[in-house]
């Protein structure tokens, strides 16, 4: 197994996660009152959804279909249009995928004095003017993003734009994301090593490597150096 020199990053779900305190106060704005920990368990069964093999996108609009698909997981009947039309607003030009994930910041700090890292996500086009906000731009050689791409993970093409842009080789590189049918499937597509977090323990069964935690990875690419 080569060496990795380069370590490549999905956004959402890796590195941050929704703001759930802003999701909780818009639909507070439409008189629904939701716990911010039953909002939590939602977001997760829905990547949970998504990450199924035989999961279809549905067809029209997909913000409103994810929302839809959000509010049904956490017990609500729907969620009320205006409350989807300003999270829609606030995740086109903020991006609501904007709390960074306890220990992540140590662990790049570790990470960058060893490898070279980047960002690959399927988001809105909003990633990079997020992680510049949140302090985690500065961690990353690139942030490749589909909505201004106009490509998505799981197409190699995408981790391609990535490699290209840092002039570096795929056996060289490692993709590091949370769901299996998505970050595993096309980083493997894309020739790159594919590693699976897991930080719920529910992917024992899944054909990869699997971390824990983040803090896993260091000890895990020395492991796997030649």
């Amino acid at each position: 197994m080569n060496a990795i020199s380069t370590v490549l990053f999905d956004a959402g779900g890796t590195l941050v996660q929704p703001n759930f305190r802003r999701i909780a106060d818009e639909l507070e704005r439409d008189g629904v009152a939701v716990d911010l920990g039953i909002l939590e368990r939602a977001e997760l069964a829905v990547r949970r959804d998504y990450d199924r093999h035989d999961y279809q996108r549905k067809p029209g609009d997909g913000w409103l279909n994810y929302c839809n698909a959000f509010a049904s997981a956490a017990g609500l009947a729907s969620m009320p249009l205006t409350a989807v039309e300003r999270l829609r607003e606030y995740q086109n030009t903020h991006c609501v995928w904007e709390a960074v994930m306890e220990g992540v910041v140590p662990v790049l700090e570790r990470l960058r004095s060893r490898f070279r890292l980047g960002v690959v996500s399927n988001a809105s086009g909003s990633v990079r003017a997020a992680f510049e906000r949140i302090g985690l731009a500065g961690f990353f050689e690139v942030i490749v993003d589909s909505g201004v791409e106009g490509v998505e993970k799981p197409d190699p093409r995408i981790f391609r734009l990535a490699l290209e842009r840092m002039g570096e080789r795929a056996e060289r590189a490692a993709y590091v994301g949370d769901i299996y049918h998505v970050d595993v499937v096309g980083a493997r597509a894309a020739g790159l090593r594919p590693v699976l977090l897991d930080l719920h323990g529910i992917h024992a069964e899944k054909p990869c490597e699997r971390v824990r935690s983040l803090s896993e990875l260091e000890a895990l690419f020395h492991a796997g150096a030649t």
